[in-house]
Formats: C-alpha cells, sequence, structure tokens
C-alpha cells in the first residue's frame, strides 16, 4: 500500500496593509446642465437628489485599461515597492470593452510587473472592497507578496442619454492601491455577500446576445432608484456597522468614513445612521467626479488623502454596494 505524499502549503505574513494610492479621472468635467436636456430634468434637481455638480468622464479614444494604467503606475510610484515585485494585480470593473483579454494582463504587462498573476473580477460598486479582501487573504497564505488593486470604470460608453434612472450619476476613473505585508494589521476582516433575489434592481437593461441579434439597442446601465436607495440606507449602514464590529472598533475610533459615492443623500444617511462624530471626515468625492461603480472607493480615498495628509495612518471604514446585488465593506489603516 502506497503512502500518498504530504502536500506543502504556502504561508505568508500575518499582517497586510496599503502601502500607496492612485488615481486617474476622465479627463472632461461635465456640469449638469450638459446633461438635463434628454431627461426633462435640471441642475437643481441633480444636485439635490444626488448631491453632483459635475461628473469627469473621457474622450472616446481613452478606455478603462489606460485609465486603470495611469492610476496604477502612481500607486506604485508613490509605494516605494518595485515593480517587478507585484507579482498579484486584480481589477475591479464591469466596463471592460473586451470580455477577455482582462484589463489586469494588460495593465501588469504596461506597470513592468510581468509575469504577475492577473485577472478581472466584476462585482460592480463593491469591486474595490472585494478586491482589497482577496490581495490581502491571497498574501497572507503566501500566494503573493505583493498586490496592485485596481478599481477601473469608463461608464461613459454604457450610458443612455436619456435614461432617467442612472444616467447623470456616471463618470469615468481609476483607482489603485498598492498592498503588501505588513508588521501589524492594516485590513480587517471583511464583511461581504449578496442578495441576488435584487439583480433586477440595477443593472443592464439587455444582453449582448440580444444586441448582436438585432433585439435590442446597445446595452446601457439602469435602476430602480427607490428600490436601490431604501437597499442601500437600511441594509448598507448594517454591514458598515457589522464591519465595525469584526475590527473591533467604534465610530469614535475611525479618521475616516469612505463609502461607494452612490449618492450624496446616501452617504449622509450613512452618517446619521452610524452616529459618526464630527472628527471622522467624510468621503464626498462623487460631487465632482459623479459615481465611478468600482473606482469610486479608491478615487474617494485618494482625493480624501490628497486633501487632508493628516489623515495618513488613521482608521478608515469603507463599503461598497451595488449591482447583484452585492456588498463589502472593512476597516483599513490609510496609507
Amino acid at each position: 500500500m502506497t503512502t500518498t505524499p504530504t502536500l506543502q502549503q504556502s504561508h505568508g505574513p500575518a499582517f497586510t496593509r496599503i502601502y500607496a494610492m492612485g488615481a486617474a479621472r476622465g479627463e472632461h468635467a461635465v456640469p449638469n446642465d450638459d446633461l438635463v436636456g434628454p431627461i426633462d430634468s435640471s441642475d437643481e434637481w441633480i444636485r439635490q437628489r444626488t448631491g453632483i455638480v459635475t461628473r469627469m468622464r473621457a474622450g472616446a479614444d481613452v478606455q478603462a485599461v489606460d485609465l486603470a494604467t495611469e492610476a496604477g503606475r502612481e500607486a506604485i510610484e508613490r509605494s516605494g515597492v518595485s515593480p517587478e515585485l507585484i507579482d498579484l494585480v486584480i481589477v475591479a470593473t464591469i466596463s471592460n470593452v473586451q470580455q477577455t483579454p482582462s484589463i489586469a494582463a494588460v495593465v501588469a504587462d504596461r506597470v513592468g510587473a510581468n509575469p504577475a498573476a492577473a485577472y478581472d473580477m466584476n462585482a460592480a460598486c463593491a469591486g474595490y472592497a472585494y478586491a482589497v479582501t482577496q490581495a490581502d487573504a491571497l498574501i497572507r497564505t503566501g500566494v503573493a507578496r505583493y498586490a496592485l488593486v485596481i478599481g477601473a470604470e469608463k461608464l461613459s460608453d454604457v450610458v443612455d442619454p436619456t435614461d432617467r434612472s442612472i444616467s447623470f450619476l456616471l463618470g469615468d476613473g481609476a483607482g489603485a492601491a498598492v498592498i503588501g505585508p505588513s508588521d501589524t494589521p492594516g485590513i480587517s476582516r471583511a464583511v461581504w455577500g449578496s442578495d441576488g433575489s435584487k439583480a433586477d434592481a440595477v443593472g443592464m437593461n439587455h444582453t449582448l446576445t440580444e444586441f448582436r441579434d438585432g433585439a435590442s439597442e446597445w446595452p446601457t446601465l439602469r435602476q430602480e432608484g427607490q428600490t436601490v436607495f431604501r437597499w442601500a440606507v437600511w441594509e448598507m449602514a448594517k454591514v458598515a456597522k457589522e464591519a465595525l464590529d469584526a475590527a473591533g472598533v467604534g465610530p469614535g475610533d475611525l479618521a475616516a468614513f469612505i463609502p461607494h459615492q452612490a449618492n450624496m443623500r446616501i452617504i449622509d444617511e450613512f452618517a446619521k445612521q452610524l452616529k459618526l462624530p464630527e472628527t471622522v471626515a467624510i468621503a464626498r468625492d462623487i460631487e465632482t467626479t459623479g459615481n465611478t461603480s468600482a473606482a469610486s472607493i479608491p478615487l474617494a480615498t485618494h482625493r480624501l488623502l490628497e486633501e487632508h495628509p493628516e489623515l495618513s495612518g488613521g482608521l478608515a471604514l469603507q463599503i461598497g454596494f451595488g449591482a447583484g446585488l452585492v456588498f463589502g465593506a472593512q476597516v483599513v489603516v490609510l496609507p
């Protein structure tokens, strides 16, 4: 009788942290007045309902992979980690114009991280939180040592300018983080999950095969606004509280709160329900960037640190939520 050899298992560092952030936004600032005609609306209505004044959108010749590359390069440069040491690249996106190859593989090559493991993942507006969770776990198990995590979107490619449910919300951009080993905990356990029973609440209005067969127009994003708003305000506030509990901290321990930039009213309601003290900085990047789905949390983090460098080293609660419906939240130490 032969004995089956015992497989070797890899072991990594006990803790990880975010080393640095990078960002790239579409080069065109699009004010509300440029969008209100086709949706029979007004600048005042959009500001009151969403808090958005302008959103950043990229030109026709710019793709999500280009925004991801720019953000990734900045994050690597700021991190002090040589690009060839990065052995994992994860890009959270819903707007890759090709089903394959992945944005991540192309970005890994462009930033000098070849032959890093690279893949895209789709968790919509929770994508960055999901990707941070994966990078943290993969590094701690020894499968990777340094990870480049990017949320990248060019949502203007999937916008119907006549749609009143979501079109005026969306912007283009990418945010990136370099994650690696740490002597102390820098990323807490994630609280994440999904509710596919509400899959119809937000997503694409048609399939690519319907478009191919001439049965529909080009697929674009749409949402049931009130359904998503109620779910976000009531259910996601509970998830945010669970994430604080999982990290063993309270609202008063936070330096910053960085939610997905979906709607300013949702952000304000979150702050109320979490009873955040006035000392907590709240990310409000949506006002001038718009909703950039998977890119929104890292973009908001980048801006918050640029405007308030004193937050560096403090704790931030980040939470993403969106199409699926999916959600993910964790507390991180700001780089």
